[in-house]
């Protein structure tokens, strides 16, 4: 397991050592990892569709899931808040602030949900037991990170910069160290070992990786209980940040985890203004880079 944590962190380092100059070039890097997601996500789905029993699990994977979600969310919380005590972010008002068309934020949470439902439906109706999948996904994963690793490295982010904003380093350390705490808490009651469960809890809202990873590592309803609680990190933060920004912005910003830097920061921006900003970048950033090593090593000491 240790040689497949090394493929798997081995392309992100290979792509973020890497500097690109041709903005073309990054443009169509970037539509191949949106496919990628998709193409994945759909992967996942499709060896859920294929599992035995499948309609029999469902129950208590939703149960682990919303264990493992309520776990992290008052983890999360906990810890994002005792840090907006210890170092307040105070927010000054500017007139920059845009309009977020939040019913379209919202539909676009639910597109990975529809390609995982795509494969699921295709596994279990149209198509036969297949043994290529994981090793597919898993080829398609490296890829996906070594093009991320690339967008990262080339996005014109220093990584002293955003190791040097407090801000978002402090955010960064409380959400992924009260993950960890999550993931131990509930280690019993989802019956796993302890370090497959703070594998579990690693994701940090990067669901398309730890969909795979943690799939590929303890089977497919493992694959799809990361994978759910990782979306539902999204669709949560999505409603949360609006709410809690403007008195809580570390709170805001912190419970996007990864998606703070992409997905959820268009929301971010319009809601906090652009004092948010460099902040949501560095703490998604942090933790985009530190997921796939916290996993990759939790998943090695099988």
């Amino acid at each position: 397991m240790f040689t497949d944590a090394l493929l798997i962190l081995a392309p992100l380092f290979l792509g973020f050592a890497l500097k690109l100059q041709q903005r073309t070039l990054m443009t169509v890097i970037h539509l191949t990892v949106e496919a990628l997601v998709y193409f994945i996500l759909a992967l996942l789905g499709l060896g859920l569709g294929q599992l035995d029993g499948l309609w029999a699990q469902l129950g208590r994977m939703a149960w682990q899931v919303a264990l493992l979600v309520l776990a992290l969310l008052l983890c999360n919380l906990l810890a994002l808040r005792a840090w907006h005590y210890w170092q307040p972010m105070t927010l000054v008002d500017d007139n920059g602030r845009g309009v977020t068309h939040y019913r379209r934020l919202f539909l676009a949470a639910l597109k990975p949900l529809a390609a995982v439902m795509a494969g699921v439906l295709a596994g279990q109706w149209l198509l036969p037991a297949v043994s290529w999948v994981d090793s597919v996904a898993t080829w398609a994963l490296m890829l996906l990170l070594f093009l991320i690793g690339l967008q990262l490295r080339n996005a014109g982010l220093s990584l002293r910069r955003l190791l040097m904003n407090r801000q978002g380093l402090g955010i960064a350390l409380a959400l992924a160290a009260s993950s960890l705490v999550a993931g131990a808490v509930v280690a019993p009651w989802l019956a796993l070992p302890w370090h497959d469960a703070l594998a579990l809890a690693s994701g940090f809202g990067w669901y398309s990786l730890s969909g795979i990873v943690i799939g590929d590592a303890l089977g497919p309803a493992w694959g799809g209980v990361a994978f759910l609680n990782d979306v539902l990190r999204e669709i949560i933060a999505l409603a949360l940040i609006p709410l809690l920004i403007t008195r809580r912005p570390a709170l805001a910003i912190g419970y996007g985890g990864a998606t703070a830097m992409d997905f959820t920061l268009p929301i971010i921006r319009s809601s906090g203004g652009l004092a948010c900003v460099p902040v949501a970048i560095a703490s998604g950033f942090l933790l985009s880079f530190v997921s796939p090593i916290l996993m990759g090593l939790f998943l090695s000491m099988d």
